[in-house]
């Protein structure tokens, strides 16, 4: 298998990875009848302000500005997913299979959780000593 090959099953699988992330919160959702999270939006509107980004570029209209932050949560969530994948793609052909599938998963795990968790920390959008058990 060539890189380009291992870079685009990486990222398929970041892709199912992530969508398979979106259903157990949703189903998480249903369950508890819990609101979603205002964390990736918040860390979203964070990043884009230090970037220089103006999410109301169009005027102070407070409903799109909150549909920009929203959507873009989501998006640097898919962005994590992605990127991952396309990480593991790119590395997993130097280790072949002297690494343990246990092992990768634990490490893209452990990654995926760091490169959404790290930013949202950083900004403020959320403080890990307020989380409950289920957080």
């Amino acid at each position: 298998m060539n890189l380009l090959q291992s870079m685009a099953i990486g990222v398929a699988a970041g892709a199912a990875g992530t969508a398979a992330l979106n259903i157990a919160t949703y189903l998480d959702m249903t369950v508890r009848a819990r609101p979603a999270s205002g964390v990736p939006a918040k860390t979203g509107e964070q990043l884009a302000r230090r970037a220089g980004l103006d999410l109301a570029s169009d005027g102070p209209d407070p409903e799109k500005l909150k549909n920009r932050e929203s959507g873009l949560g989501a998006l640097l969530g898919y962005g994590v997913g992605l990127g991952i994948g396309l990480g593991y793609g790119l590395v997993r052909p130097m280790f072949g299979d002297r690494v343990s599938r246990p092992l990768v998963s634990a490490a893209l795990a452990a990654a995926a959780m760091a490169s959404s968790d790290v930013p949202a920390v950083a900004v403020g959008s959320t403080d890990p000593s307020k989380w409950g058990p289920t957080g």
